[in-house]
């Protein structure tokens, strides 16, 4: 079971401090922590990320991290120094937006939900206000339906039913439907539910499977690739947080086959930039050929990274158990809304939701002062966080397995990272708010252009340095399924 504890405070924390607190509680060697470089740490005015939360910290700190993680299995398995690595401020702040700063072909991408018709997806009902996911068609196909409403209903139908109903009461309803809704909640309020003592002090956690001999890649000469050239890794995964760990350890040089479903809808606007770096193929896992397939990837595989609500993959015969016995050098790593654990532990779940469920979006509006119910946060935090975090671990885990031998599980929880930046406090009144807005400063020497499978891409680059090890994607976006289910 999850540690249950209150919240922590770390509002004293530097960024440095966040750095060798998760890497302490990851078991890594202190002795790597003199080769990271934090330009410009805790000046949050230039992060471009105007908001109470401490955003910029949290971004330099998750990429230095994974960055630092993965310089270090490097080191390992070439028995050398382990490279400099290097995360700039401001550079980390924009990569925790770069799905609303690519251009395909000069066009930005479109990030609105389905629900644009309704007046959005954050709503009035009979008691406060609830934020209904709608990325997915079915999401807002399951909303409609649990409020008595045809695809055709009209906005005016619509905020009618919703006036009709408690906001608790809705969420209730859709964790048990295929949808997502989340009530509008206070701190205090976040604080009494049950599923709040199951969330972890620290987002990272990873555990041991089994035993075994010492594995690692062939060494490559200084200076001859990137740190993680030679790991396989399986990624299934939607939306951002997964993506972002298998597009990270892409960057480092691992092989990253990204496989997606047939049967399910995709988001083409967010995927064209979490898709870099990665192979991509199609099987359909409702099949036994399917399955078959993706266990032989897995059987073959250093690292199989699931994205989907806990239990979903285990049903299908692709637990954390089942792999390791299968592949006794995997490392499993799993990335939730809530964890495994508690009443919330298989619920789905998405950043926006996490937020506007945990007193977030109510603390920003408060401190921001114009009134509002509640108010998101400048970008998708916690996906991103999370994903480096996830990133971080399996670096860990590789190192542990290249040093001790063993298959291992790592795991991470949006609502993990939720309390981690919660913990480390807010910025004063409206202090935080007092820094440009993405797109109000010039970026340009952060993007690259590549030709992708969609025309003329130009994308931020990655923020992370790696001395000797330069991180960047060999691989551009190109349809789904466009690569065969198999390891080269």
């Amino acid at each position: 079971m999850a540690e249950i504890e209150t919240l922590t405070d770390r509002s004293h924390f530097t960024t440095a401090d966040t750095v060798a607190q998760i890497w302490k509680h990851l078991g890594l060697p202190a002795e790597a922590l003199a080769s990271l470089s934090l330009p410009d740490a805790d000046k949050h005015l230039l992060s471009g990320l105007p908001s109470s939360f401490k955003i910029g910290h949290l971004a330099q700190s998750t990429i230095a991290l994974s960055a630092l993680a993965a310089a270090l299995f490097q080191s390992t398995r070439n028995k050398s120094n382990i490279p400099k690595v290097i995360v700039p401020l401001l550079h980390a702040c924009l990569e925790f937006q770069s799905e609303k700063l690519y251009t395909l072909v000069g066009q930005k991408a479109d990030l609105g939900g389905g629900l644009k018709k309704f007046g959005g997806p954050v709503q009035k009902t009979a008691d406060r206000y609830v934020r209904i996911h709608d990325g997915f068609p079915h999401h807002v196909e399951g909303a409609l339906k649990i409020l008595g409403l045809p695809p055709t209903a009209t906005r005016d139908e619509f905020r009618s039913a919703l006036l009709r109903r408690k906001s608790v009461d809705l969420e209730t309803a859709a964790m048990k439907a295929n949808c997502v809704i989340a009530a509008l909640r206070t701190y205090e309020q976040w604080d009494a539910l049950p599923q709040a003592t199951y969330i972890p002090n620290v987002p990272v956690q990873i555990e041991k499977l089994g035993s075994g001999a010492p594995v690692q890649p062939p060494q490559l000469p200084d200076g001859s690739g990137r740190c993680l050239r030679g790991i396989r890794v399986l990624e299934l995964s939607r939306v951002i947080a997964a993506p972002v760990a298998g597009r990270t350890l892409a960057a480092h040089g691992a092989d990253v086959l990204w496989i997606t479903s047939p049967n399910l809808p995709d988001l083409p606007d967010i995927d064209r930039d979490l898709a870099r770096g990665k192979r991509t193929a199609q099987l359909d896992l409702t099949t036994e050929c399917g399955r078959a397939k993706l266990l032989k990837l897995a059987k073959n595989a250093d690292v199989f990274i699931q994205g989907y609500r806990p239990g979903s993959l285990a049903a299908k015969g692709f637990s954390p158990s089942e792999l390791a016995q299968a592949n006794p050098n995997i490392i499993c790593a799993n990335m939730s809304a809530y964890g495994n654990e508690g009443p919330w532990g298989r619920n789905r779940g998405f950043d926006s939701i996490v937020q506007t469920g945990s007193g977030m979006n109510v603390s920003e509006a408060e401190h921001f002062g114009e009134g509002e119910a509640g108010r998101p946060m400048p970008c998708q935090a916690l996906d991103h966080a999370s994903g480096f975090f996830l990133a971080t671990s399996i670096c860990a885990a590789l190192y542990k397995r290249a040093t001790e031998g063993g298959s291992y599980e790592v795991n991470v929880s949006l609502a993990a990272t939720m309390k981690y930046l919660r913990s480390l406090g807010q910025f004063p009144g409206k202090t935080g708010f007092d820094c440009p807005a993405t797109g109000d400063q010039e970026i340009g020497e952060y993007l690259e252009t590549e030709e992708s499978g969609f025309g003329e891409l130009k994308a931020l680059k990655h923020s992370a340095a790696v001395e000797g090890y330069m991180p960047g994607w060999d691989i551009m976006p190109k349809p789904l399924g466009s690569d065969k289910p198999e390891w080269v």
